[in-house]
């Protein structure tokens, strides 16, 4: 047995003396701080409150100031309200209600913003369903929360025809987006619906613009979305997300970065996940400040965009920060207005130089899950930290080998010393509860009872953290069957299905492996195939195309003749992780699929070496 207490690759601790001297920076904000964070400890069930409130509010203090930004097209605050208020009324007209779900999936365009902030007016909640999901993680996503509607985007309404028949939708519950400026009516040249769809565009052109007033019947315990979240048993959990939870992040991180109505934030993130759609968008909305998006991330268009939209502020993901660092430098690099970033999973070896290389001078690092009660925000400028966090919590030790928190002698668990990494916890109490899955099994999974004392309750974050000292961590790794790759949550059960489908496939086995020099764990899979069956690798590779999006595709692959499990037939995954790629560890022929390439190759020693180097950009 091991105890895990890896120390990061910064070994500083946070003190009280380290604070102090950040604290002369906060003073600068502290009214908006303050203000902030009363409307973040609001937790009365019956007040008006949430996303909906919040942007009207916006509206009336910045009617004409810009609020979203996309390619050439400006919406003032009062235009994106007044269309979404023409969408709330219809979603009323057609017999919505608080608490219903509507299914959104719409690629990241004004028009998957504006539906977001309609359900938010009406109380319902909007199933933000991941655009790359498709065959049998679709109408999981889609059957799971039950919707009354569902509104696809034209860019990916044949992932839904693919799987119309399997929907638990009636005929008349289908709605579409054209993928153009979907205020035009037809007469105007807008594009025919498809066969099958309501073009919600149209339907909306009479409706009314004034704020309904059901959005001031929205409170504190009221759905806002289902944010999906890959899971253990295979297939995405949509964790519910409630405008108490967003009033939280809106009130502490949204008021803390300071945004006002001269700041434009820039966000190429996907919308369907909450740090692009709550983080970012909430400090917009705080500072009655500009939203600038893009439909896809491109680290060519990145810094011309910031410089076109004027940007003062971007949102990341740690990813997309190396993407960046990748790129040449140019004497461009310090050309823009940016001072401000917000986000998670900066890399420690590149967070200074980011800062240095792009003039940046905040990085508002946080740490949430979309279903967890415990979150952290870099309010104090440190570096290498995802930050500060006032709820309680709690960073114990734990066992690598068994998976399991190391116990003391009376049965509890045992807090980490500072310096040390372990699971971190949050306690659920009334300030900090877990509003959970839809699948109650799914909820107890995650809540651990008597771990100080009997009686207290904690959620299981799964995650590594350090322990920095002043309430201060560091995300050091995640545990369990999910690993991240590419900005995304992948589930190693459901990669593992998909690759099980293919007919030469037996069994197979997904866990994640480091790639020096890049964010998270590349998917790799040990494969065993039916006895007498040659694989094409090229087939394969198009078959894995076909059903998965390409963050979850193994980039390598493992040949074994059998699978090693435990007594209890679980998959064996120790030793595959520990050898990884490397060809020095293992006879098992070994293959990986090389960046811009259309098949897996044998990892030979000089490919081994090359990936090692950095030779190929994964």
């Amino acid at each position: 047995m091991r105890l895990f207490t890896r120390k990061a690759e910064h070994s500083d601790v946070i003190t009280a003396t380290d604070v102090v001297t950040r604290i002369p920076g906060l003073l600068k904000k502290l009214p908006h701080v303050v203000h902030g964070l009363i409307l973040a400890n609001d937790t009365s069930p019956t007040k008006p409150m949430g996303f909906g409130c919040e942007f009207e509010r916006a509206t009336r203090e910045n009617p004409y100031g810009i609020a979203l930004y996309y390619k050439d097209v400006q919406y003032t605050y009062t235009q994106f309200n007044e269309w979404a208020n023409k969408i709330a009324h219809y979603l009323l007209s057609c017999g919505i209600k608080k608490g219903d779900v509507i299914t959104v999936l719409i690629e990241n365009r004004p028009e998957l913003l504006v539906t977001s902030l309609a359900c938010a007016k009406v109380g319902a909640i909007a199933a933000l369903v991941n655009c790359s999901q498709t065959g049998k993680g679709l109408i999981h996503s889609v059957n799971l929360v039950k919707p009354k509607m569902l509104i696809v985007g034209d860019e990916l309404k044949s992932a839904i025809n693919d799987v119309k028949d399997s929907l638990e939708l009636e005929a008349n519950q289908f709605y579409w987006f054209a993928d153009e400026d979907t205020r035009k009516p037809r007469s105007q040249g807008a594009t025919d619906v498809p066969v099958g769809y309501q073009n919600i565009g149209e339907k909306i052109i009479n409706q009314p613009r004034f704020n309904p007033p059901c959005s001031h019947d929205v409170h504190y315990g009221d759905g806002l979305f289902y944010i999906y979240t890959s899971g253990t048993t295979g297939l995405p959990k949509a964790v519910v997300f409630k405008h108490g939870r967003w009033m939280k992040g809106y009130g502490t991180l949204g008021f803390i970065m300071d945004l006002n109505k001269d700041d434009i934030l820039y966000a190429t993130l996907p919308f369907y996940h909450a740090t692009a759609m709550v983080v970012c968008w909430s400090a917009v909305i705080a500072g009655n400040a500009g939203l600038a998006i893009r439909r896809k991330f491109s680290a060519r268009e990145f810094w011309p965009d910031v410089r076109r939209y004027n940007a003062t502020a971007i949102g990341y993901v740690g990813e997309l920060c190396r993407y960046l660092m990748d790129a040449p430098a140019t004497p461009n690099d310090h050309k823009n207005r940016v001072t401000k970033m917000v986000g998670n999973g900066m890399r420690a070896n590149i967070w200074h130089d980011f800062k240095q290389r792009f003039g940046i001078e905040e990085v508002f690092e946080l740490y949430g899950s979309s279903e967890g009660n415990v979150g952290f925000s870099n309010i104090f400028n440190f570096e290498n930290t995802v930050g500060f966090s006032p709820v309680p919590y709690a960073i114990v030790r734990y066992d690598q080998e068994s998976g399991a928190p190391i116990l003391n002698k009376k049965g509890f668990m045992i807090k980490v010393d500072k310096g040390e990494s372990g699971l971190l916890i949050g306690e659920i109490t009334k300030s900090a509860p877990f509003d959970g899955y839809t699948d109650p099994e799914k909820n107890k999974a995650t809540i651990l009872e008597g771990v100080f004392k009997k009686g207290d309750r904690y959620f299981n974050t799964g995650d590594l953290v350090r322990d920095l000292g002043f309430r201060h961590a560091q995300f050091v790794d995640r545990l369990g069957d999910t690993f991240r790759w590419k900005g995304e949550n992948v589930s190693t059960t459901e990669v593992e299905n998909n690759v099980a489908d293919h007919a030469a496939i037996s069994e197979a086995v997904v866990y994640g492996v480091e790639i020096p020099n890049t964010n998270g764990r590349a998917g790799m899979c040990a494969i065993t195939p039916h006895a007498g069956v040659v694989v094409d690798y090229a087939e394969l590779l198009c078959f894995f195309k076909k059903g998965m999006p390409a963050f979850a595709i193994p980039v390598f692959l493992r040949l074994q003749a059998h699978v090693e499990t435990t007594g209890t037939f679980k998959y064996q995954k120790t030793n595959l992780k520990k050898e990884a790629f490397d060809p020095a560890q293992t006879t098992d022929p070994l293959l990986v699929w090389l960046p811009g390439t259309d098949t897996y190759v044998p990892v030979t020693a000089e490919i081994f070496t090359g990936i090692q180097n950095g030779a190929y950009r994964f």
